[in-house]
């Protein structure tokens, strides 16, 4: 079942998500590259990041098949390994 419903009780159509969000940019002057795909890819993430494991993860995306959402981890091993080299002191 759908988290977010429209005014009918239906699901939220990607027309009326898009159009929120531009209308949100415009007002808060935020970049065009804040697009509705790119808060599902930050939400995603911060999701992993926080310990959501991929199943879970998996579901409330929707995706078919956990390959889609193994995307999702390789950014996580990305950004630990940015932290690590800035952090650690043996980091080469």
């Amino acid at each position: 079942q759908p988290i977010f419903r429209g005014k009918r009780g239906g699901p939220l159509s990607p027309n009326i998500i898009r159009r929120v969000v531009q209308q949100a940019r415009g007002k808060l002057g935020i970049s065009d590259k804040t697009t509705p795909h790119a808060l599902r890819h930050s939400f995603a993430t911060h999701l992993l990041a926080g310990g959501a494991d991929l199943r879970s993860l998996q579901e409330l995306l929707g995706h078919a098949s956990l390959s889609s959402t193994q995307v999702y981890t390789a950014v996580d091993a990305a950004h630990l390994l940015d932290v690590y080299q800035n952090a650690h002191p043996r980091a080469d």
